[in-house]
């Protein structure tokens, strides 16, 4: 049986070249890059030469880059520690309602310590309207919080125009932008962001590795305390396996761009226009011109995503019902209801996140058993029969 993998916004398949790059930081050049001598600079020269090449994708500087975990430690980071430096201006913090768990559990323990939470709804397409962000700005806001990309759509925000505003209005502005960075070209120059969250798994590095990205001249508490590491922004022995991961990751990333923009959007399109064509009552989620080329996210009137995407694993094909994050809730997708999108449609929906590593021949089976399993569902389905 042909095994399809079709869940990338979860995760990535480590690169080979990027397993290659790390392997000598495991056995051979094993030193803590704060030693001094030869062991610990030859792991201390990797490290840097990692940081540069993760700067390098996003168009920061080397030393605006904080090494961190991944994407969850980044995000709660840039809330956490810049809505505590910045208490004694103000303590209203905006943010969306669509964003990822990372944000929204830390913007809800905020609210919990005293600060105040505005969440700005999202419009059926999954963007976010400026407007209703300018208006949720008050005397007090310190702080604005708004996803580049969204995990399950794949939609993509008006960043630079949000940032704009932020900087008209002096507030900090963080973007979570996992799902972006390696997917679409991102210059956090250009863009005018002030903090950026990015991580290794998502574009075939490792997992528990990721970066913040840290405009010159921004502040904030460190969450966690220590040594001086990160300069003296994030303690703690670096990971330089997975750093040197992520920095690999980060060259192949930006090498491959433009195959990324062209090749992988012909399968998703290609995906998404046949599945549409060959099984009626089924809808796209969220913008179908402001998106990643790799995100798909389809709703199947008359069925159940999770039996639908237990059926397709049995069929070898990997796919999701939203966040890998949420897998296991029995709530239904907090984005799509956000969105306004019918619950029945919320409950039928299934995420389809493709990556380089994707082919022809992966769409082709997919589009090969993908009818007759939803029909399949729909003959057992009283409500969809009847209608």
């Amino acid at each position: 049986m042909r095994q399809v993998y079709f869940d990338n916004n979860a995760t990535t398949p480590v690169d080979p070249l990027v397993l290659e790059a790390m392997r000598p930081y495991f056995l051979d050049d094993f030193g803590n890059a704060s030693s001094i001598h030869g062991f610990g600079q030859r792991a201390r020269a990797a490290l840097e030469e990692a940081r540069r090449q993760i700067a390098d994708l996003i168009g920061a500087q080397a030393q605006e880059i904080v090494i961190t975990s991944g994407g969850t430690e980044s995000d709660n980071t840039a809330l956490r520690g810049t809505a505590y430096y910045l208490r004694d201006q103000g303590n209203h913090i905006i943010t969306t309602t669509i964003e990822h768990p990372a944000v929204l559990r830390t913007c809800e323990q905020l609210e919990k310590e005293g600060f105040e939470v505005t969440y700005v709804p999202a419009g059926k397409d999954g963007q976010v309207r400026i407007d209703l962000l300018e208006a949720a700005i008050k005397d007090q806001t310190i702080l604005m919080s708004v996803m580049y990309v969204n995990n399950e759509t794949g939609t993509i925000q008006p960043i630079k125009q949000i940032a704009e505003l932020a900087r008209r209005r002096k507030v900090v502005f963080h973007t979570d932008a996992v799902q972006a960075v390696g997917k679409i070209p991102v210059d956090v120059k250009e863009l005018g962001v002030d903090l950026l969250s990015l991580s290794g798994h998502k574009l075939h590095g490792p997992k528990g590795i990721g970066a913040l990205y840290v405009r010159r001249g921004i502040r904030f508490n460190p969450l966690l305390l220590g040594g001086p590491h990160e300069r003296n922004r994030r303690a703690g022995t670096e990971n330089v396996p997975g750093v040197v991961g992520l920095g690999k990751a980060s060259e192949l990333a930006k090498a491959a761009l433009e195959d990324f923009g062209t090749r992988v959007r012909g399968l998703r399109d290609r995906l998404e226009k046949e599945v549409l064509a060959q099984i009626p009552d089924t809808s796209v989620n969220g913008s179908r011109t402001e998106r990643v080329p790799h995100v798909t996210n389809l709703s199947f009137r008359g069925t159940e995503g999770e039996a639908l995407l237990i059926s397709l694993d049995f069929q070898g094909v990997a796919v999701s019902t939203g966040s890998a994050c949420s897998s296991g809730s029995i709530e239904p997708s907090h984005v799509l209801r956000a969105m306004g999108i019918p619950s029945d449609l919320i409950h039928g929906s299934l995420r389809f996140s493709l990556s380089r590593m994707n082919t022809d021949e992966d769409v082709d089976y997919l589009l090969s058993i993908l009818p007759q399993t939803v029909g399949r569902m729909r003959e057992m389905s009283p409500l969809y029969r009847d209608r």
